[in-house]
């Protein structure tokens, strides 16, 4: 598979759950690089850049990986990947 760039908006309750850093821990242990961060209408936005098949497993964990959350809905771009990031991280 090769290596592209996602943009995923996470609704639901997912700010002041330490939903960010459940997204970043599962992403640097999936070898995505990017990053995530709250949004001020309370949505949690996330670009990460990496193999597919790691960003789709990242997309499957984000509804269940963190049980103070509760996800609503996920909205999902796909595209080229950039190669912008070093690392994954948390921002403001």
């Amino acid at each position: 598979m090769a290596d592209i760039r996602a943009h995923i908006v996470v609704s639901g309750r997912v700010q002041g759950v330490g939903f960010r850093y459940f997204v970043r821990s599962t992403a640097k242990n999936l070898g995505l690089k990017g990053w995530v961060k709250n949004k001020v209408n309370g949505d949690v936005e996330i670009v990460a850049e990496g193999i597919e098949g790691m960003i789709n497993e990242l997309i499957k964990m984000l509804p269940v990986g963190n049980t103070m959350a509760r996800v609503t809905d996920i909205h999902v771009t796909k595209e080229k990947c950039k190669y912008e990031f070093e690392d994954f991280s948390i921002t403001f």
